[in-house]
């Protein structure tokens, strides 16, 4: 079975990039990450991949006119790696229909929010001002729909009382870094795959909020 092969697209820090990095070294999947894509030419996320001896490429929107360009050469550049699989990790642009299209079933986003609740920014302060007692993060197939697609796996954390949007934001993002990495190598594993609107694990399908970490 050959390795999966990864294209990452980031806009910042690289956080779920690194935890996906470190779970291809230690051969937790079975894959690499061949290229990591940014928007932003000061993403650290850049400095994680050239540390670990990934290509990265720079492919900034402020010089295309519109986001269908943009996204037609975002499509041709990743492209260019021959992927298996495109993972979002903390992209901030919102894609175009036609290239969601291209890689349908192909292509990971990661939300912090238990979907399909808080879909788009400000989830963690948005979950404490409707007094929510648990919050969390969802990791999805992408579809045309903005954090609309099949939910594949997440994972919840108790909302406590003197929580702000940060102490809570760091908390998700422990668990991010442990069903990112999860959910790749189930990719990886061929155990994951999307159907048209639901997600299918070991032949079964999963649940609309999708399976539950741990």
């Amino acid at each position: 079975m050959s390795n999966t092969r990864l294209v990452v697209l980031i806009s910042g820090s690289g956080s779920n990039l690194q935890a996906i990095i470190d779970a291809c070294q230690s051969n937790q999947i079975k894959g690499e990450v061949v290229a990591v894509i940014s928007n932003k030419e000061q993403a650290y996320g850049l400095t994680r991949a050239a540390n670990a001896g990934i290509e990265t490429k720079v492919l900034s929107h402020k010089a295309f006119a519109t986001r269908d360009d943009y996204d037609v050469e975002l499509a041709s550049l990743i492209d260019s790696f021959n992927p298996d699989l495109v993972v979002l990790a903390g992209f901030m642009r919102i894609l175009t229909p036609s290239l969601v299209q291209k890689f349908k079933g192909k292509m990971l986003n990661i939300h912090p929010s238990l979907l399909p609740k808080y879909q788009g920014l400000n989830t963690h302060q948005r979950a404490i001002d409707a007094k929510d007692d648990v919050h969390g993060v969802s990791v999805h197939f992408v579809t045309e729909e903005l954090d609309g697609g099949p939910v594949v796996l997440q994972a919840k954390v108790p909302i406590l009382a003197n929580d702000t949007a940060e102490t809570l934001a760091q908390r998700v993002h422990e668990q991010e870094h442990i069903i990112y990495p999860l959910v790749v190598q189930w990719f990886s594993e061929h155990r994951l795959t999307m159907e048209a609107d639901y997600a299918v694990f070991d032949n079964q399908p999963l649940p609309a909020q999708g399976a539950a970490y741990p």
